[in-house]
């Protein structure tokens, strides 16, 4: 099965939150790591999502390895 095409960009913001992501950490620990809120990794976890098509975390983590 081929890997979703991000629709949009990706953000230096959102492309960040999708590192600490693969190494496993949950919004709370991302936000932490960032210096941002829950809400706000949440958020950007949302558009990317969006972006490349992935219905949930797995889906977008396994987008993000094929994009190495």
């Amino acid at each position: 099965m081929a890997q979703p095409t991000p629709k949009r960009p990706v953000t230096g913001a959102e492309r960040k939150v999708l590192l600490w992501l693969q190494r496993g950490l949950s919004n709370r620990a991302i936000a932490s790591e960032l210096v941002l809120s829950p809400r706000t990794v949440e958020s950007h976890i949302a558009h990317l999502l969006g972006k490349t098509g992935c219905h949930n975390r797995t889906q977008l983590l396994l987008w993000a390895l094929a994009e190495r």
